[in-house]
C-alpha cells in the first residue's frame, strides 16, 4: 500500500516536473553544469590540504607549498563565485516556472464556474494560487538538480575515502545509509501535518480577505466582536497544526546534529587506530576529517531539501486538486453567432441552484432590437435569468438560443464577446482609465472611447483628467462617484459593441441628475441592439417595447408595454394605477 502511494507521489512530481521545469532545458543545462563544477572542486581542495599538510611535515623546499596554497586559494575563490552564480541562476529558474504556474492556476481559476467561485472565498484561492505555489519554489528551481548533486558529492567522498582506505571508506558508508534512513524515516510523520497546516492556513487567509472586503457593514452592524471570535478561534486550530509541523522539523534537525556527531566521532576513531599503525599519514587524517565534515553538508542539503518536499508534497495536492477541478460549463464546439441585434428565445426553461428550482418552464421570445422589460418581486428569478444567457449556469432543462443558435453550441468567448451585462456592482480596477474601459483591447482606438464617453456625457469629466485616458484609476474606483463609476460600465459594455445587453439595475445607484442624462445617452446607444432590462422600478422600464412579470420563476405576464398599460386587467396596469410609479405611456 505504501509502495503504491510512493509511486502515487513520485508520479504526481514527474508530471509537474515535465510540465513545468524540463522546458526549461537551457537553464537546467547551465544550472547543473555550475553545480557540478562546484562539486568538483569541493572533491580538490582537501586533497590540496593534504598535499600542503604532508609536504610541510618533511624537508623538502618551500617552493611546492607556495604552489599549494596558492591553489587552494584560487579554487576557493573559484568555487564561491560558481557558487554565487548557480543560486542566481537557481533563483530565476524558480520564478521562472512558479509565474508560469501561478498563470496556469489563474487562467485555469478564471475558467471555472459560478458554482465554484460561491464555494471557495477569494482569500482562500489566492492561497492557492501564490501560498501553494510558493511552496514548490526550491522544488521546481533545484529539488532534481540539487538532489542529484548532493547524492553526486557523497559517492564522490565515499569512492575517494575507499580509494584512501577500505576501512574508512566502508565506516563512512555506513554512516552514510544510517543518516539518509533515518531523516527518510521522521519524514512520513511530517507530510500529513504540513497538509492540514496548508489546509487550515487556506481558510485562515479567505476569512481575512473575506471580512476585509466587507468592513463597513462589520462596524455599522456591530459585528466585530463576532468576526473576532472566529478570527481567534481560527487561531486556535492553527496553533497545534503549526506546532506539530515545527515539532517536525525540529525533530529532523536534531537527528541530523546528532547523527553527524556520531559520523565525526567514528571518523576520529578509524583515523586514529589507523595512523597508530602507520597506514595513513597526519594529512590523511585531516583528510579523512575533512571529507566526513564535507559529507555533513550534502546530507543537511538533503534534509532541507525533503523539509522542503514535505511543504511542497501537500501544496502540489492541493494545487491538483485545483487543476484537476473541471468547469461544470464547457466551452461548445463553435457555433458562431450572428453581427448586429440577436434575438432571443428560451424554450422550457428550468433552473435551480439546488434542488428548488429558481426558473420553472419558462418560454420566450424577443426580437432583434426590441427592448424587454423584466419585472417581478426580489427571488423571482431576473438575475438567474441573466446569469443563463452568459451562461455563468446552464439550465436543467431547456434551452437558449440567441440569433436562432442553442448558445450551448458557441465558445464562451465568443458568446461572451455577443452578451454585455451591466449591474449595480461596478468593477474599477487598478489601471489606466483607458485599460478599464478597453480590458485591454488594443483594438479599441482612443477616439472610439472618447467619443462614447461623450455620448455618456463625461466629456467634462474626461477633460479634468490630467493624463487622459492614461490617468490611473484605484482598485474599487475610490476616486470615482457612484455615478462616474456606473457610466463607465456603460461605455465598456458598447465599446464591445455586443448584440445583446442586459442592464440588471444599472441605473440604481444613480441620483437623479445622472440618470436622466444616462436614459438620453442609453437612447442612442441602443439604437440597432437588442436589450434586457431588468428592474423593480417601473421608471426603468419607461422604453420598453414589451413587459414581462416574473413570479416565483414563471412568467405571470407577458405583452407589449402600451398594450399592457392600457389593458385594466393587467398586473403591469394596476402597478401603474396602484400609483407605484407614473404611468407609462
Amino acid at each position: 500500500m505504501s509502495t503504491t502511494k510512493s509511486s502515487r507521489s513520485i508520479g504526481r512530481y514527474y508530471e509537474m516536473l515535465k510540465r513545468y521545469l524540463l522546458p526549461q532545458k537551457k537553464a537546467l543545462i547551465t544550472l547543473a553544469a555550475l553545480l557540478f563544477g562546484t562539486i568538483a572542486l569541493q572533491l580538490v581542495n582537501p586533497q590540496i590540504i593534504r598535499y600542503f599538510i604532508d609536504t610541510a611535515q618533511s624537508d623538502k623546499a618551500m617552493e611546492p607549498l607556495y604552489y599549494a596554497a596558492g591553489l587552494f586559494i584560487g579554487f576557493s575563490l573559484i568555487q564561491q563565485a560558481i557558487s554565487v552564480i548557480a543560486t542566481y541562476a537557481s533563483e530565476n529558474l524558480a520564478w521562472r516556472t512558479t509565474n508560469r504556474l501561478r498563470g496556469d492556476l489563474a487562467e485555469h481559476g478564471l475558467g471555472l464556474d459560478m458554482s465554484f467561485h460561491k464555494a471557495n472565498t477569494s482569500g482562500s484561492i489566492i492561497e492557492r494560487v501564490d501560498g501553494d505555489v510558493n511552496a514548490l519554489a526550491n522544488f521546481f528551481s533545484s529539488f532534481i538538480i540539487h538532489l542529484a548533486g548532493n547524492l553526486l558529492l557523497m559517492l564522490g567522498i565515499i569512492i575517494l575515502l575507499f580509494r584512501e582506505n577500505a576501512i574508512v571508506g566502508a565506516g563512512m558508508l555506513l554512516f552514510v545509509l544510517f543518516a539518509v534512513y533515518v531523516i527518510q524515516w521522521i519524514r512520513k510523520f511530517a507530510v500529513p501535518v504540513w497538509a492540514k497546516w496548508r489546509q487550515i492556513n487556506a481558510e485562515f487567509y479567505g476569512f481575512i480577505g473575506e471580512h476585509l472586503e466587507g468592513t463597513e457593514d462589520t462596524r455599522a452592524n456591530g459585528a466585530t466582536g463576532f468576526v473576532m471570535g472566529r478570527f481567534y478561534s481560527l487561531l486556535r486550530r492553527m496553533l497545534p497544526l503549526r506546532q506539530r509541523a515545527f515539532l517536525g522539523f525540529s525533530t529532523m534537525w536534531i537527528t541530523t546534529i546528532i547523527v553527524f556527531a556520531l559520523g565525526n566521532a567514528m571518523a576520529f576513531a578509524i583515523s586514529a587506530f589507523l595512523w597508530k599503525k602507520g597506514s595513513i599519514s597526519i594529512g590523511t587524517v585531516y583528510l579523512i576529517f575533512y571529507y566526513t565534515e564535507l559529507l555533513a553538508k550534502p546530507i543537511e542539503k538533503i534534509r532541507t531539501q525533503i523539509e522542503d518536499l514535505q511543504k511542497a508534497d501537500a501544496s502540489l495536492l492541493r494545487i491538483r486538486e485545483l487543476l484537476a477541478t473541471r468547469p461544470k460549463i464547457a466551452d461548445g464546439p463553435g457555433a458562431k453567432l450572428p453581427e448586429g441585434p440577436l434575438d432571443v428565445a428560451l424554450k422550457e426553461v428550468t433552473f435551480g441552484y439546488d434542488e428548488h428550482p429558481t426558473l420553472e418552464e419558462l418560454n420566450l421570445r424577443l426580437k432583434p432590437g426590441e427592448v424587454l422589460g423584466l419585472l417581478g418581486r426580489t427571488g423571482s428569478g431576473k438575475t438567474t435569468l441573466a446569469r443563463l444567457l452568459l451562461r455563468f449556469y446552464d439550465p436543467q432543462q431547456g434551452s437558449i438560443e440567441l440569433g436562432g443558435v442553442d448558445i450551448r453550441q458557441c465558445k464562451l468567448a465568443e458568446l461572451r464577446s455577443k452578451v454585455s451585462l451591466v449591474t449595480q456592482n461596478i468593477e474599477i480596477l487598478q489601471g489606466s482609465v483607458r485599460d478599464n474601459l478597453t480590458f485591454y483591447d488594443e483594438s479599441i482606438r482612443d477616439q472610439d472611447i472618447i467619443a462614447v464617453l461623450g455620448e455618456l456625457g463625461l466629456t467634462e469629466w474626461y477633460e479634468s483628467l490630467p493624463d487622459g485616458l492614461d490617468t490611473p484609476l484605484a482598485s474599487g474606483g475610490g476616486s470615482l462617484s457612484a455615478g462616474e463609476a456606473q457610466l463607465l460600465a456603460f461605455a465598456r459594455v458598447f465599446l464591445a459593441k455586443p448584440g445583446l445587453v442586459i442592464l440588471d439595475e444599472a441605473s440604481s445607484r444613480l441620483d437623479p441628475v445622472t440618470e436622466h442624462r444616462l436614459e438620453q445617452a442609453i437612447g442612442k446607444l441602443l439604437n440597432s441592439r437588442t436589450c434586457i432590462i431588468i428592474a423593480h422600478r417601473l421608471t426603468t422600464v419607461q422604453r420598453a417595447d414589451h413587459i414581462v412579470i416574473l413570479e416565483q420563476g414563471r412568467i405571470v405576464e407577458s405583452g407589449r408595454r402600451a398594450e399592457l398599460a392600457s389593458d385594466p386587467d393587467s398586473r403591469f396596469n394596476r402597478m401603474l394605477s396602484a400609483g407605484l410609479e407614473e404611468v407609462l405611456v
